[in-house]
């Protein structure tokens, strides 16, 4: 059975006592959700040491928002891997939109920021989608499709096992739009085909593909819903600890 994931990340948002304090919060709550519902907090950097002594011993995770393609070395700014699994994170999203749009990252880097989570033992939550623009113009597909190629198909098997997938519909991330659950589940059952057709059936359908899409509290049961919708990669409604667990109670 695929793993039920509801994963909340913060972005660049709370300053650390504020972080400790949500993440209190959630812990505290977690008993509410069910025990097959794997819970994931994605803070900051500035408070991940705190945070991961938080959750040591707890049924909630965490990882971070991105990691370096680079092992170590003269990387000004840059946090590695290793560092991250130094400070107790099990998780890191890899080519979150927000990476893509303003960093520039490539399909290049992000496969070299898989490979190198995987060393670590890190989970990869690896994000893609499409804009507006594409999706109007039809291309919704054979974006995802390119994103999907380029940073995961190169991975062997063993190694795509252990990666968790996040759609993102970049037009529906903050904009007010939100995808229906049936474009959800277009779009995730087309992920799953893609997997089916480069790795076979029995590790597609082991692979949890997440929602990451202005979920909320009054949508998620019934995007959860869909048979090809693990969960939820979940951004502003993460940041308040009743709606987190509110979603993470969908299923």
């Amino acid at each position: 059975m695929r793993k039920k994931i509801v994963a909340g990340n913060w972005k660049m948002n709370t300053l650390p006592a504020e972080g400790i304090k949500l993440a209190k919060e959630v812990i505290s709550k977690s008993g509410k959700v069910p025990g097959e519902v794997e819970l994931i907090i994605i803070p900051p950097f500035t408070h991940l040491t705190e945070i991961a002594k938080l959750t040591s011993g707890t049924r909630v995770g965490v990882g971070t928002q991105n990691c370096a393609q680079w092992k170590s070395g003269a990387y000004t700014g840059e946090v590695s891997a290793a560092m991250i699994q130094a400070l107790g994170a099990g998780y890191v999203i890899i080519g979150h939109s927000e990476r893509r749009e303003y960093f520039g990252e490539t399909s290049t880097q992000l496969l070299e920021k898989i490979r190198i989570a995987l060393e670590h033992q890190l989970t990869p939550i690896y994000c893609c989608g499409e804009k507006l623009i594409e999706r109007e113009a039809g291309n919704h597909f054979a974006v995802v499709k390119q994103q999907i190629e380029e940073s995961l198909f190169p991975l062997e098997a063993n190694e795509m096992a252990s990666v968790v997938i996040a759609y993102e519909p970049v037009w529906a991330i903050g904009t007010g739009k939100t995808a229906t659950s049936d474009q959800a589940q277009e779009m995730h059952q087309h992920i799953r085909q893609l997997l089916i057709q480069r790795y076979g059936a029995e590790l597609a359908n082991e692979i949890s593909i997440l929602y990451g899409g202005s979920c909320k509290p009054s949508n998620a049961a019934e995007i959860f819903s869909k048979p090809d919708v693990d969960g939820g990669l979940i951004g502003g409604a993460s940041l308040v600890a009743d709606d987190f667990i509110a979603i993470a109670k969908s299923f």
